[in-house]
């Protein structure tokens, strides 16, 4: 037998089908059931558990773990590939938590963006696993690969994984796996064949500069490249050094437009004073570049970041006011900034940065990241309450909680 390929099982995925994936011989060398945690249902939670006969576990991001406040369940993780379980939990909704019904609710809760942290009791059942945020590129797990191709689906980030072991009681691995495969019409793949399938994919990007000109600005003069997407249409920016030289170090900042920030200099945030901050160091260092991204309002768009704003005048804060229009908490694509920089010829940076996604990002992709280069402002009563979420809820690196 042999594996199916991505598109197929990305397919069945999309659909709330159960796959099944296979890790690296010289890793666990073993395979998960693996599916959609957004399509999930008891008769799945019970196939598992029939089946599979190891632990149910849930895979999220570390964004959402920070949203449910789920800690790790240890602070020292010596388990042999640091799998990384926060604590056990149920849903408020549940009886004792252990049938497939109970469990099949606490899934939900997990993927439910109104679920409050209090809304899951602890220890549970459903033990939820925290994703590294550079996916499989920086850790080829299960986790990952499940949350990878959660994202390929188009489907919440999340899902639901359980060990297959053999009737007794031994993991089942090689051929044993395609028996299964076959007797329950399984697609089968591995996580190899998902790193190469994303490489491909991310290689194949149609993201190219199509103008570039001279810009003269208060802070000095700069080379300007338009970016364009022949796909989406989208456009973005980059703003460099005229001297730039790519084989050195060259500091660079990614940043996402906020127009009410960058142009009209809202205190509601910190974006404009970010950009001004650094584009006055590109005037005073000759290595530098700044990307500009256009996905307005963390990539809902401007007219919903209004309406955010709107419902964070009303007591939500800047994550509840995303879930309440319906979007997730982080709607950027993170991976468009190294792509641009590799255009650029840059694949070795200093990151000017607060948000250790941005690091994960560049470095999943590639990118050697020398150092991560702190630009924190002087917080005031206006974004004092926003800047808190940012370091509390998204991991920022401000220093604002002692």
């Amino acid at each position: 037998m042999k594996f199916h390929s991505i598109e197929e099982a990305i397919e069945d995925f999309a659909k709330g089908k159960i796959i099944i994936m296979v890790d690296d011989e010289d890793r666990e060398n073993e395979g998960d059931f693996v599916m959609a945690a957004e399509k999930v249902s008891p008769e799945a939670i019970n196939f598992m558990a029939t089946h599979g006969r190891g632990i149910i576990c849930t895979p999220i991001t570390s964004q959402r773990a920070r949203e449910l406040d789920l800690p790790l369940m240890i602070k020292s993780n010596s388990a042999v590939h640091h799998t990384a379980f926060t604590v056990s939990v149920d849903s408020v909704l549940c009886g004792t938590g252990v049938s497939a019904l109970d469990r099949y609710l606490t899934v939900k809760s997990i993927v439910d963006s109104t679920t409050k942290p209090e809304q899951l009791l602890r220890p549970g059942h459903i033990f939820p696993l925290i994703a590294k945020d550079g996916g499989v590129f920086e850790r080829p797990g299960h986790t990952e690969a499940s949350i990878e191709m959660s994202r390929l689906a188009k489907l919440h980030e999340s899902a639901v994984i359980c060990e297959i072991m053999n009737e007794d009681g031994t993991m089942a691995r090689g051929e044993e796996l395609f028996v299964i495969a076959e007797k329950f019409d399984l697609k089968i793949i591995t996580i190899e064949d998902l790193k190469a399938y994303m490489l491909n994919l991310k290689a194949s990007t149609d993201l190219k500069i199509t103008e570039t000109i001279n810009m003269p600005t208060k802070y000095g003069n700069f080379d300007l490249h338009l970016f364009e997407s022949h796909i989406t249409g989208e456009h973005h920016l980059a703003i460099k050094s005229k001297m730039l030289d790519p084989n050195k170090t060259v500091d660079v900042r990614v940043h996402y437009e906020c127009m009410t920030g960058d142009v009209f200099k809202s205190k509601r945030c910190d974006c404009g004073e970010q950009l001004d901050n650094f584009l006055k160091y590109m005037g005073e260092h000759p290595n530098t570049a700044l990307l500009y991204l256009r996905q307005e309002g963390r990539g809902i768009g401007l007219p919903n970041k209004i309406k955010a704003y709107k419902l964070q005048e009303n007591g939500f804060d800047t994550i509840t006011a995303n879930h309440q229009l319906g979007f997730d908490a982080e709607m950027r694509n993170f991976n468009l900034g190294p792509q641009m920089l590799k255009e650029l010829g840059i694949t070795k940076v200093n990151i000017h940065t607060n948000n250790p996604l941005k690091v994960n990002a560049l470095k999943a992709e590639g990118i050697e990241v020398v150092e991560r280069v702190p630009l924190v402002t002087i917080p005031h009563d206006e974004n004092l309450k926003y800047l808190k979420v940012k370091e509390e809820k998204f991991g920022h690196f401000l220093g604002l909680i002692q």
